[in-house]
């Protein structure tokens, strides 16, 4: 797609599965990040301190941060993002996890499709 008239904007998913072996640690990493951050309102703080200390995946949203993806990527900027985090059921073993599955739920026969030539996804 380099003529003139392809979008220079991509759209890369990721999606994670984490394993989280020590819900205090997280939640502990998450605290330091918020009281590091200086321009914070009180009201603001206090609030993203409950929810990262109820919630380990409120807790791993906000360290997980889509411009440290990037950020030393040459050549692009982060032009939005949005994430979410939630725990689940998770069953490595069941078809609905396998991640060479499109969307839709079919398997691509392009090795090369939304993936990259080197057929990383």
């Amino acid at each position: 797609m380099s003529t003139p008239e392809a979008s220079r904007f991509v759209r890369l998913r990721v999606e994670l599965v984490l394993e989280v072996e020590d819900k205090d640690a997280v939640t502990k990493a998450a605290l330091r990040r918020i009281a590091s951050e200086s321009g914070m309102p009180d009201a603001e703080r206090t609030h993203a301190q409950s929810a990262v200390t109820e919630d380990t995946a409120e807790a791993l949203a906000y360290l997980v941060d889509p411009f440290d993806l990037v950020s030393e990527v040459p050549g692009v900027e982060l032009q939005q993002a949005s994430w979410t985090s939630e725990q689940i059921d998770y069953d490595p073993d069941s078809p609905e996890w396998d991640l060479d599955e499109d969307d839709d739920g079919e398997t691509s026969e392009d090795p090369y499709d939304e993936r990259g030539a080197d057929g990383i996804g």
